[in-house]
């Protein structure tokens, strides 16, 4: 019979001891866990630490989005229709001090002079010893974030921001608008689209060409200083889906600086100021006539006058040399003021009123930002309806003028001129009869290439460029002055409208150097501006733009 063993614990408390061979030191195991433990959370702490320092070198980019979205600081990249940026969101680092937590002044203002020997340290002294928190650094360095880090010292705060960039500085700033500081939009696109801006992941495209609207910037700068005007605009628009793909208003600024904009100098005028115009009216006057079915191209009107008095204030043509018979055709090619307002009276009150509403030049319209005009309200009657006629006393936008000439020369069919680029197709509505656009093109296109046209200076071979001018006197408190408004309206090709450039100088001003190339092929140069109109001013500028534009425009956007 096997006998069982018996154990024995003698003593309650359990002791592992572990005992070397050659000496009588003794280890406990309980200390080696602790001190295991004290240096496991000394390097998971330091393991953190270099996480976050790694982060600012790679842009911590999944851990910022989290961050910029709870905070509601993301916004989307703006792009145009060819990908390149317009506005850039990148994520910045802001370091600030709370004196509070401060232990020892003297040995942290000696690690910032390292860090930052190019500031002030007077005045971080006086803002430590007032104890309220301050920013040290804004928008800072890795290399410098990193430093500071590195001191430990947890009177040191940062704070991650948006740093929102505009590569094209001033190229786009009447489109883009501005943000303030807590990156809100206060106007532009950067308005009217914040809330999408705020949640949209991906870029946000635009129909601008970047390379088009440098061009046309350039040229307009270029003539602002030729003739010394206040300001300018310009707007290229394709005349079938509304797509903006220029949008210029000078002066502009630079979005980057964040300025306060206030000078009345920096309206949009091509969006925002309302002008009289002017002759550029006459154009819709004779197609609103041939919408009306009231007269053809070849109508003769005889026996026209020199002028005419309407409630005492006479009503007169600015060319004494133009005939007293002419066409209707030719009413408008020689830009004619009598002629015109024979027209508006056989259209009549009511229906030019209609048909000015159906083209949308009388009324506030939509736009993709905010800053948009509104027309004055005009009051009908005889005399408004024959000052209309003409373009005098009635006002409305640049951006209104592109519509309206759009729609005349595409089939009649409506548009909305657009900033945002959009792939849907939208079905078009179709507002005025398919053969005005067959009887206004011609027309128009007769005003740059006949000799008693006013636009011949914008006639740049291949392009079929057709167009109607306008110069206006500039009302100031309700009082013409000699100041004008020059503006002109182009189309082309003419043989099948894609574009639409509106044109505009603000006070314009004669110059007696400036050397006019004719482009009939005769190399006749005239030196001088000899009048203040938009035939000499205006339409060299849109002639100088389509020469820069033109080969791009016939690459990019031929039709497929």
């Amino acid at each position: 019979m096997n006998k069982k063993k018996k154990f024995e614990i003698e003593d309650t408390e359990f002791r592992f001891e572990y005992q070397k061979n050659n000496s009588n030191l003794k280890i406990d195991f309980n200390r080696v866990s602790f001190i295991f433990f004290i240096f496991f959370v000394i390097s998971l702490i330091f393991s953190i630490h270099l996480i976050h320092l790694g982060s600012r070198n790679n842009g911590s980019i999944k851990i910022l989005e989290n961050s910029l979205s709870s905070n509601k600081l993301f916004r989307a990249d703006i792009i145009d229709r060819n990908g390149k940026y317009i506005v850039k969101t990148v994520s910045s680092i802001n370091v600030g001090i709370n004196p509070s937590q401060v232990i020892d002044k003297k040995k942290l203002l000696i690690n910032l002079r390292f860090i930052f020997p190019e500031k002030n340290f007077t005045g971080i002294e006086k803002k430590l010893d007032n104890g309220k928190f301050f920013w040290l650094e804004k928008k800072i360095s890795n290399e410098k974030y990193e430093k500071i880090m590195r001191l430990g010292d947890k009177a040191i705060i940062s704070n991650e921001s948006l740093i929102r960039l505009y590569p094209q500085k001033n190229l786009f700033s009447h489109i883009i608008g501005q943000i303030d500081e807590d990156n809100n939009g206060i106007s532009g696109l950067e308005k009217s689209l914040d809330e999408k801006l705020k949640k949209k992941n991906d870029s946000i495209k635009l129909s601008v060409d970047s390379d088009i609207q440098f061009l046309i910037r350039e040229e307009l700068n270029k003539f602002n200083q030729i003739f010394q005007v206040l300001g300018s605009a310009a707007i290229l628009m394709d005349v079938n889906n509304g797509e903006i793909i220029s949008l210029v208003s000078l002066p502009d600024f630079d979005p980057n600086q964040r300025k306060k904009i206030t000078d009345k100098i920096f309206i949009n005028r091509a969006t925002k100021g309302v002008y009289e115009f002017g002759s550029v009216f006459k154009t819709l006057t004779l197609a609103a006539a041939f919408d009306n079915k009231i007269i053809e191209p070849e109508t003769k009107f005889e026996h026209l006058p020199k002028s005419l008095t309407c409630a005492g204030f006479p009503i007169r043509e600015y060319d004494n040399n133009i005939p007293s018979t002419l066409t209707a055709e030719q009413i408008l090619i020689r830009s004619g003021n009598i002629g015109s307002v024979k027209i508006g009276q056989m259209i009549g009150e009511e229906k030019f009123k209609l048909f000015l509403s159906k083209v949308d030049v009388l009324q506030k319209i939509d736009f993709d930002i905010e800053e948009i005009g509104k027309p004055i309200k005009f009051n009908w009657g005889k005399c408004p309806l024959a000052t209309a006629s003409f373009g005098h006393g009635i006002t409305t936008t640049l951006l209104q003028l592109a519509k309206a000439y759009s729609i005349l020369v595409n089939g009649g069919y409506n548009i909305q001129p657009k900033l945002i680029k959009d792939t849907k197709k939208i079905k078009k509505e179709k507002i005025l009869d398919q053969k005005v656009s067959e009887k206004i093109l011609p027309i128009l296109r007769k005003i740059v290439t006949k000799k008693e046209g006013t636009a011949s200076l914008a006639n740049v071979s291949g392009y079929e460029i057709g167009g109607k001018t306008g110069t206006a006197q500039k009302s100031v408190s309700g009082v013409y002055t000699k100041k004008k408004i020059n503006s002109f309206i182009s189309v082309f090709p003419t043989s099948k409208p894609k574009f639409v450039l509106a044109v505009m100088l603000d006070e314009p001003k004669l110059n007696e150097d400036y050397i006019y190339h004719y482009r009939d092929g005769s190399n006749i140069k005239y030196k001088g501006t000899p009048f203040n109109t938009s035939g000499w001013t205006t339409v060299e500028v849109t002639g100088q733009i389509i020469e820069k534009i033109g080969p791009i425009l016939a690459t990019k956007y031929s039709e497929k």
